[in-house]
């Protein structure tokens, strides 16, 4: 083998060195590239992060909002119900302070009402008859127990029934001795105590006698008419024949003898009936005479 020529040596070496060089220039135009793409790559995750920093941030307090708005709603919601439990303790100790108040109220007009029925009592136990009737009068509007109220009201009764006879043999007694003013004080009084006794019907026919004595016959007519109406039969006939004689009073003839009639047709075999005839007859006669 020839040795080596040194200008191919030299062409060689020349050749290597332009090559290295290609490759260093390569290289570094890798490398620059290389440099470019990591810097890129460098921006875009600094920008990632920035991104991720500000969206966790965003997210934090987004969380931290919402975690706060909640615990406000709650407390508003809790606050308002026991607002509301503490109105409605508020209301229903108001009205249990009402209930009690009214109870004990109650408790004492109970305690007084107690204490004037005794009291009633007593003057029915004594007979004390007129006044168990004056305190009747507004013990009756109390609110009493019913039983209690229906004995009261049957003893009240009689002796209602008890003064309003007592009242009218006064009135009779005052007749008597010719004070018909007095006596018709106590008949009013009579009929006033107990206007739907039996003895009324009586008590109106003397209330009449006396009102015709006092020369008040319309006043008389007007009682008498309510008796004749009633349903007493024995005290009708009676009326009539003093409405005859008030009519005679006030020289009303025809309605005198008009009343005469009826007392005949309705009772021909009555108490006064043969007292109505004589009467009747002698109205008849051409000079009637005034009694």
């Amino acid at each position: 083998m020839s040795p080596r020529d040194p200008d191919d040596e030299f062409r060689e070496i020349k050749r290597e060195i332009i090559e290295s060089r290609g490759l260093i220039i390569k290289t570094n135009n890798l490398t620059a590239a290389l440099s470019a793409d990591v810097k890129a790559l460098a921006r875009r995750q600094a920008g990632y992060e920035r991104r991720l920093t500000v969206n966790s941030a965003t997210a934090y307090v987004l969380f931290v909002v919402l975690t706060f708005g909640g615990i406000k709603l709650w407390l508003d919601a809790s606050i308002r119900e026991n607002r509301l439990e503490l109105q409605t303790l508020r209301r229903a100790e108001e009205q249990a302070r009402r209930d009690l108040s009214g109870a004990l109220r109650e408790k004492e007009e109970r305690a007084q009402l107690d204490a004037r029925a005794q009291a009633f009592y007593e003057l029915v136990r004594d007979g004390r008859k007129q006044e168990a009737v004056e305190t009747w009068e507004q013990l009756r509007r109390e609110r009493l127990p019913p039983a209690e109220l229906a004995f009261f009201q049957d003893v009240v009764d009689r002796f209602r029934t008890d003064l309003s006879l007592l009242a009218y043999e006064r009135g009779l007694e005052h007749a008597r001795m010719a004070r018909y003013a007095e006596a018709n004080e106590a008949y009013d009084e009579a009929q006033r105590l107990k206007d739907d006794a039996g003895h009324i019907p009586r008590v109106r026919l003397a209330h009449a006698d006396a009102l015709r004595h006092l020369g008040r016959q319309r006043e008389a007519i007007v009682v008498l008419q309510a008796v004749a109406e009633g349903a007493d039969r024995e005290a009708a006939d009676d009326a009539l024949y003093k409405i005859a004689q008030c009519q005679v009073d006030l020289q009303q003839f025809g309605d005198a003898r008009n009343t005469l009639r009826a007392l005949l047709r309705r009772y021909p075999y009555g108490s006064v009936s043969n007292d109505a005839r004589m009467y009747l007859a002698e109205l008849s006669s051409p000079n009637p005479p005034r009694r």
